[in-house]
């Protein structure tokens, strides 16, 4: 079972450089996401997992916090040391936090 990560916890992660890995859709994450943040769509986990560190914390992040719970239990499971993201990327966006939009994975 994944742990999970306040929004302030995250914010300081993401602010030192974290891995940020977002399970939205890519319609969802060209509307906005937390910069940095690597797009992995939920559905294609299973099958890109692999190209997930297990050397270092991974962020996981999506809308609220449901499907990031789901893909980072599944991270856990496999050696991986996977966060879900409480609140999501709304609640980062609430929060007055930065977001990019597009397509492309932005450089923090």
């Amino acid at each position: 079972m994944a742990r999970e990560v306040t929004q302030e916890a995250f914010a300081a992660a993401w602010a030192d450089g974290a891995l940020v890995v977002d399970v939205r859709e890519a319609d969802e994450y060209a509307g906005g996401h937390v910069p940095g943040a690597r797009l992995m769509a939920l559905r294609t986990v299973p099958a890109r997992g692999g190209e997930l560190p297990a050397d270092r914390p991974v962020f996981v992040i999506c809308a609220s916090g449901n499907r990031s719970k789901s893909a980072a239990d599944w991270m856990t499971a496999r050696g991986i040391d996977a966060y879900s993201v409480a609140g999501g990327t709304g609640a980062w966006a609430r929060a007055g936090r930065p977001l990019a939009v597009g397509t492309h994975e932005h450089a923090a």
